[in-house]
């Protein structure tokens, strides 16, 4: 990993990112203090696909554990030079072609959005002797433009990824319409906790930068945030 503490500017950053990791997790601790739950129920993945290594570096540095990319092409070097005890997730969507470098690289898999790339990861896992956790995108919108198992189709998809043994499917998750009104939102959201719980899964990943604090109302388990870290 890069020592950061002579790059110019590295104080600056650090404060600037410190102050911005703070204020994500008093609003995350204060929307599940809403929904009668404990901050620490919520899992935050750092959404580091548009940072540079030293600020992705120095995040990790500050207690981002989970940290998530959506392409092989920029995650490989930052994987690379960060310390073991970064956690990976491709949160973007997975060509076949590419599973065995997402499974190479990443112990999450975020975006699995149907049977056919998991029959691919499944084999690439055997290949290299390795289990990954993964999560099925369901596209709870219906938005033509989203990748995701239709929700009518989750619990059949469910079932056949449950048989892979080098897979866990630790829950599901959903993206909601961009700049939709509250509503629709909590619509969404609370149609994909209702398919976790139908299937008994224990993760339920929805809401990014602008809605996250809806989403855990609603229940996330794990969000997404990119931006309001790195602004």
């Amino acid at each position: 990993m890069p020592s950061l503490d002579t790059t110019p500017g590295a104080d600056a950053l650090r404060a600037r990112l410190a102050a911005n990791l703070d204020a994500v997790r008093n609003r995350i601790a204060a929307a599940a203090e809403r929904a009668g739950r404990q901050a620490d129920a919520v899992r935050m993945v750092a959404v580091t696909k548009s940072a540079s290594l030293a600020e992705t570096a120095m995040l990790h540095e500050l207690g981002a554990v989970h940290l998530g990319e959506n392409r092989i092409e920029t995650a490989e070097a930052k994987i690379a030079a960060m310390p073991d005890s970064a956690v990976w997730h491709m949160i973007g969507n997975v060509q076949r072609r590419k599973a065995r470098k997402v499974v190479e690289l990443f112990s999450m898999i975020d975006a699995v959005d149907r049977l056919e790339l998991a029959e691919a990861l499944q084999r690439r896992c055997e290949e290299l002797d390795v289990t990954r956790q993964v999560l099925l995108e369901i596209n709870v919108s219906g938005e033509e433009n989203k990748h995701g198992a239709p929700p009518a189709e989750a619990g059949e998809m469910l079932r056949q990824m449950r048989a892979f043994d080098r897979l866990t499917v630790r829950g599901v998750m959903t993206m909601a319409p961009f700049d939709a009104p509250e509503p629709v939102l909590r619509q969404v959201f609370g149609g994909l906790r209702r398919i976790a719980q139908e299937h008994g899964l224990r993760d339920i990943s929805m809401g990014m930068t602008d809605d996250y604090e809806i989403a855990i109302e609603e229940g996330a388990t794990e969000v997404r945030i990119g931006r309001a870290l790195f602004v």
